[in-house]
């Protein structure tokens, strides 16, 4: 049985939106102590700053880098090989190296960390708040655990069959908090739109997508069947609903979102 105490010491590489959110969860669920939590990043957010007060290491040193059991790639995809080849030879030659970085591949990251387990991870910034949704994949079984055992606190967890499936979550999940957010955006403008005061419209658009988020968990309904329950025939949802998703609206407009998505995680990737 693998615990998160095997895989501390643990090395962030890059503490800013996705890493924060990750420290963030991590201390709200109490699983990884600040002690076992080294951070390397030249500008923490407060997520990593709030844990250095409590003692997690900041710019850890050589003898810090050789203990840690567990890096942790949250690096942008554009500069992180230079980043990661200045402290890939000072860490254990048997440490599981995590990578949560878009589009890099499993192969191009042996490269800078050879020998080590390589787990490919997609989190999302929820997160923070232990409603996160992660897929992961690995070709290493032992170091798949491990990364269970950081991931599960965390939210929603599933194992991938193959690396390209990394893409698709990308695109789904650790993209799709950003559609959410723009859908509570566009319904506060139509409410402004339809005639309430921007406090209210804001309010109220907020309230409507947290709401329903809450009752799709708690109910454990699928959420059809919660959209059907809703619509009343010949009501004011069916009329709505006549515009979103009437002749495919809303599904091709979803689909060719998560596409193009995931053909930028693939560029980035280098596979397009």
């Amino acid at each position: 049985m693998t615990s998160i105490a095997d895989a501390c010491p643990l090395l962030l590489l890059g503490a800013g939106h996705m890493g924060g959110a990750l420290i963030a969860g991590w201390r709200r669920a109490g699983v990884v102590p600040c002690r076992d939590l080294l951070v390397r990043d030249p500008h923490p957010g407060q997520a990593a700053m709030a844990a250095v007060q409590d003692g997690a290491r900041l710019g850890p040193s050589d003898s810090d880098l050789a203990a840690a059991r567990t890096v942790i790639l949250a690096l942008k995809p554009q500069v992180w090989r230079d980043i990661a080849a200045d402290i890939a030879e000072k860490v254990k030659a048997d440490a599981v190296v995590i990578s949560i970085m878009a589009g890099v591949r499993a192969a191009d990251i042996a490269e800078v960390f050879p020998g080590r387990p390589i787990v490919r991870a997609m989190p999302n910034t929820a997160a923070a708040v232990g409603k996160g949704a992660t897929g992961l994949w690995s070709a290493d079984p032992a170091a798949r655990v491990r990364a269970h055992s950081l991931f599960a606190p965390l939210g929603a967890v599933a194992d991938l069959a193959d690396e390209s499936l990394i893409h698709a979550v990308t695109a789904v999940s650790g993209s799709g908090p950003a559609y959410v957010y723009a859908l509570v955006e566009a319904l506060h403008r139509a409410a402004e739109g339809a005639g309430l005061e921007p406090d209210a419209a804001r309010s109220l658009a907020r309230a409507t997508l947290i709401g329903a988020a809450a009752l799709l968990e708690t109910s454990g309904e699928e959420a059809g069947d919660l959209r059907r329950q809703v619509t009343s025939p010949k009501g004011t949802t069916e009329a709505a609903l006549g515009v979103l998703i009437g002749a495919g609206a809303l599904d091709d407009l979803v689909a060719r979102a998560v596409l193009a998505a995931q053909g930028r995680s693939r560029q980035l990737g280098g596979e397009a």
